[in-house]
């Protein structure tokens, strides 16, 4: 039970840190501000650092990741998509990825809570993708 709560944690974190990624890839061409972009650049860079990590232990347990649900990757890019084609300002831009921090630190702590039985350092990991979102989340706050 621990190796398997351990791999679908993982996994949850792998898919999770895609998704980010990915919403980051979806905006940052749109944005206005130096800082701004400098600071999404920071974090996708340490969104891919903590991927790499947890990719490594995957490995280690013969597991490629899990993708990001294509349903839920689809809706985020078409809200991304529609919301920039509306009104493509640093705040639109601040207030989509703020939603997806918040949905991925929400799922997260559902994810903690579900596969408690895994082992200490998948925890960590979860805990880490936790902690930089929250962290994000801040930062974002100035662009609201």
């Amino acid at each position: 039970m621990i190796e398997h709560d351990t791999i679908e944690l993982l996994r949850e974190c792998d898919a999770g840190i895609q998704m980010g990624i990915s919403a980051i890839d979806e905006v940052k061409d749109h944005v206005e501000s130096i800082q701004f972009g400098a600071m999404l650049d920071d974090y996708q860079r340490e969104y891919a650092q903590l991927q790499n990590e947890i990719q490594g232990v995957l490995h280690a347990y013969h597991d490629e990741g899990k993708e990001p649900n294509p349903i839920a990757k689809g809706m985020a890019w078409l809200k991304a998509n529609v919301e920039m084609a509306i009104n493509g300002t640093d705040e639109t831009i601040a207030d989509l990825i703020t939603d997806g921090c918040n949905m991925g630190i929400k799922s997260l702590n559902k994810y903690l809570n579900e596969y408690g039985a895994a082992d200490e350092r998948a925890k960590d990991f979860t805990r880490r993708l936790i902690e930089l979102q929250d962290r994000q989340l801040k930062a974002l706050r100035e662009y609201l």
